[in-house]
């Protein structure tokens, strides 16, 4: 079972023949906004069906922010239909004209024949070049201060992150940085610089032992990148974060997702449950997962109740079969991990300020000093303004104690403002603090931002 799905390059004659059948029979995009009171309905349906499209249509969906609330997927053979129900991030339906015009625009652009191309997987370090900015992509061991020693090695080296996106999950740690030259701006295309860029942060995913497992490096210039968290999934699959072993892989028990595979054997399908706690982009991690082992979903089933997300897929692999008993295990471990790393227990820090290089190495390695770890991070800069989500934790695991965030306060005082999310420990009983507070005054105004792993 490959880690992911590249697919296969059409020939000149499929193409037409998908070509013509798209002119005589061109997808159906539906926005309804009168059928439910509490959700807009979109209805997708085309007779261009080809395996990957129901992951794109959720990718689209995903990319503007939409939350998917209930959804309901059948296919038959050339032909297929999605019906979703989707709010805003706010839980409200969409009235803004603009946003259902993109819903539509990009859905039907994603039923086309213009597919985002499909990188070659690669592990421990990639690098290529795009017209914007140059990728690297990163796999290795995780451990506490990870971050902080990547993000100096960049920052070292002229280099400007324009985004970063990082996942850690059962030891292991991915992530996927757009860089360009500090001083001009421009992707780093000098292939000695590159050479030096892919040593230098090699040496760091080492941490000085060379029997670190998934430590060895390779650059491949992958021509372009795709969505980058469909990317960083891939790259966990590849580098295997999923673990298998004697505990009962059905899950459930501690508070994690349920995965149950049945075989219907009257219809020749297997058959995916899924329970667990409901969150965005929930329905987008398990198609992916079920897409990068080479399954097609012929019918699901999405619905969200109260708290908790139910899902029902019933599937087939790519050559017609249905789940192998050899494989069933493997495949439950996959999807629970698809779910899990996107999971991120602890403190959540959103952080926006000015743009300018110095200050991401200085932030991770303050966390760092005071004993957090960064198990999920995305990074960007635009405009000459930064934006940064941070899930930290106590390197120890245990609740992080209000006192030391107000350490670092004190610290890193006077230069913009930090959003603070989640459980905090608190010093003394006459403390009381809500769930979320706005925290460091004026925390990093004046200071420069590297957005950086």
């Amino acid at each position: 079972m490959g880690a992911f799905h590249t697919y296969d390059s059409d020939s000149d004659d499929d193409f037409e023949i998908e070509t013509f059948v798209q002119k005589m029979n061109p997808p159906r995009v539906v926005v309804d906004n009168d059928s439910c009171p509490n959700a807009t309905i979109i209805k997708v349906d085309s007779s261009a069906n080809k395996n990957g499209i129901l992951l794109e249509v959720v990718q689209v969906l995903i990319d503007l922010n939409l939350i998917i609330t209930k959804g309901y997927i059948t296919q038959d053979g050339e032909w297929f239909m999605d019906v979703f129900s989707v709010t805003d991030r706010d839980g409200h339906k969409l009235t803004n004209q603009v946003t259902i015009d993109k819903v539509e625009s990009h859905i039907r652009k994603s039923l086309g024949a213009d597919r985002s191309c499909m990188p070659s997987k690669r592990r421990s370090v990639d690098v290529a070049t795009s017209t914007d900015y140059t990728v690297i992509e990163l796999t290795g061991n995780d451990r506490p201060g990870l971050l902080s020693e990547v993000s100096a090695v960049l920052s070292d080296l002229n280099c400007n992150l324009v985004h970063v996106e990082i996942w850690t999950h059962n030891t292991r740690v991915a992530a996927v940085l757009h860089l360009t030259d500090q001083s001009t701006n421009s992707p780093v295309t000098d292939v000695e610089r590159i050479s030096k860029i892919r040593q230098r942060l090699n040496n760091v995913l080492k941490g000085g032992s060379d029997l670190s497992r998934g430590a060895k490096a390779f650059v491949q210039s992958v021509g372009c990148t795709k969505n980058v968290q469909r990317r960083l999934h891939e790259l966990m699959n590849d580098d295997e974060d999923f673990e298998i072993d004697s505990q009962d892989v059905a899950g459930g028990e501690s508070g994690g997702p349920t995965v149950m595979i049945t075989n219907w054997n009257d219809k020749d399908y297997s058959v995916v449950t899924i329970r667990c706690k409901d969150r965005p982009k929930l329905l987008f991690d398990t198609v992916c997962a079920l897409t990068d082992m080479r399954y097609v979903i012929f019918h699901g089933n999405v619905t969200i109740e109260g708290p908790e997300a139910y899902q029902e897929f019933y599937i087939r692999d790519v050559d017609g079969s249905r789940v192998k008993d050899e494989d069933r295990e493997r495949v439950m471990h996959w999807l629970k991990s698809a779910i899990e790393r996107r999971v991120s227990e602890g403190l959540k820090l959103e952080l926006s300020t000015t743009d300018r290089a110095g200050l991401l190495s200085k932030l991770t390695r303050i966390f760092r000093e005071h004993g957090l770890s960064v198990i999920r991070a995305e990074i960007s800069s635009s405009e000459g303004k930064a934006i940064s989500t941070f899930y930290v934790r106590d390197s120890n695991g245990d609740i992080v104690e209000q006192k030391r965030i107000e350490t670092i306060r004190e610290q890193l005082k006077e230069e913009s403002v930090l959003r603070v999310e989640g459980q905090v420990q608190q010093t003394s009983k006459s403390t009381k603090r809500s769930s979320m507070n706005f925290l460091f005054g004026e925390l990093f105004r004046a200071m420069s931002f590297l957005p950086g792993l």
